[in-house]
């Protein structure tokens, strides 16, 4: 557990609840939902706070309606400038709409088709979409030169005051409809923006509530941060969990969530994929990676949790079906339940056939197999993907390999491999 810390920067709560006020007529008051099959999972009463259901199917646009309504007339006039992988651009995109003002909008090239149609639905008339580098690091660098040259607003997405007040009306309309004390709040991190401005009402109307902030593995920037005690910019990240993968969170945001947050967890890229699947499968939720995050987290906080009330924020819903492929092949590795190998085939008629016969179980599944024949040589290699029904398949195929005498090497744990080949 990180300790509470005294001092440093503080969002006023008088303020949280006006922005509160502004914007019920705007956003949907999103439901706070018992959801039965998780409560008996892991035997806790599991809220989900359905931010997927907002009016841009994500939380974003409290924040950038609270803070782009605040602007002066002059600063209206000559527009503004945001940069984002998607929400936050929906967000921004709907206000300029609402408050007839024009719109810049940089996205990184990585992002989501759906996103970037939805932004320019959303925005219509008043909203233009440049599409820069290869994540929301470069395209907010893009903006703010941009803005430098234009002189128009930028619109953070997380590191400011106004959006974090924006932002923290999530947790007005959690303790608004909740009967009962809140033991654990599970909350996603991208920047920061949510659980700062989260956290800092709940601080003040339920400081007995865990805040458990949770951040994708692949992009663990609040969580490095918090253990180097400073803003920490990370080298690289994995921008798969699009709505919360950025390389610096806030610097306002830090000061806040280092004092008020009471844990981090950190979750694979893989685990979130399962989880996407599951919700899926059985509620029929359609969750962004990001979305899934706090739901993924609930494992490691299994025993701690029993027999509380607990509410995870579904942050987004805002997920391409062009990326369901990805994401059921990233849970399928993680589960142990997909694999691939480099396989020297004896170049014989036969081979394969022989392979099958001896190697492979009642209920293993070639998924993927490319090979080509090699002339005047005795075997040559195929890249084979086989799909298992149950993680403890993989001892028996390599057993029934190594007995066999197939010559073979697993990509599944060499990262160089697996991705020069998968």
């Amino acid at each position: 557990m990180l300790k509470k810390k005294l001092g440093g920067m503080e969002l006023k709560i008088e303020n949280i609840v006006l922005a509160a006020r502004k914007l019920k007529p705007i956003v949907s008051h999103t439901p706070l939902q018992l959801n039965v099959n998780l409560s008996q999972e892991y035997e806790a009463n599991i809220f989900l706070k359905r931010e997927d259901l907002q009016l841009v199917r994500s939380y974003k646009l409290r924040g950038a309606y609270h803070l782009i309504s605040s602007l002066t007339s002059s600063q209206i006039s000559k527009g503004v400038v945001c940069a984002s992988a998607g929400n936050h651009a929906q967000g921004v995109a709907f206000s300029c709409a609402k408050l007839k003002c024009k719109g810049v909008i940089f996205m990184p090239t990585t992002a989501p088709q759906q996103k970037v149609n939805q932004v320019k639905m959303f925005g219509g008339e008043y909203v233009e979409v440049k599409l820069y580098g290869d994540t929301f690091d470069d395209a907010k660098n893009a903006a703010l030169t941009y803005c430098n040259e234009t002189g128009t607003t930028f619109i953070h997405p997380f590191d400011d005051e106004k959006i974090m007040e924006g932002q923290a009306t999530v947790g007005v309309e959690i303790l608004d409809v909740m009967e009962g004390e809140i033991d654990f709040l599970f909350v996603p991190i991208g920047g920061g923006g949510l659980v700062s401005g989260v956290a800092s009402y709940f601080d003040s109307q339920s400081p007995s509530t865990k805040i458990i902030g949770v951040e994708p593995q692949g992009a663990a920037s609040m969580h490095q941060s918090i253990l180097n005690n400073k803003v920490t910019t990370l080298k690289e990240i994995d921008p798969f969990v699009d709505g919360a993968a950025v390389k610096e969170v806030g610097v306002k945001n830090f000061d806040i969530s280092k004092r008020l947050i009471d844990d981090i967890i950190v979750v694979p890229e893989g685990k979130i994929c399962s989880t996407i699947v599951q919700l899926y499968n059985k509620e029929a939720i359609v969750a962004e990676p990001a979305g899934a995050l706090t739901i993924a987290a609930l494992d490691d906080y299994r025993g701690k949790i029993k027999g509380k009330n607990v509410v995870c924020v579904v942050s987004g819903g805002n997920n391409d079906l062009q990326r369901m492929p990805e994401i059921k092949e990233r849970s399928l590795l993680y589960e142990g339940l997909k694999h691939y190998f480099i396989i020297r085939f004896p170049q014989r008629s036969g081979a394969l056939l022989q392979f099958v016969k001896d190697v492979l179980g009642p209920n293993d599944d070639i998924t993927r197999f490319e090979y080509a024949k090699k002339s005047a040589k005795e075997s040559g290699p195929a890249l084979v993907g086989i799909e298992l029904k149950y993680k403890s398949d993989f001892q028996t195929l390599v057993e029934n390999m190594e007995r066999a005498g197939v010559s073979y090497t697993h990509l599944n744990n060499d990262p160089n491999l697996f991705e020069y080949f998968v």
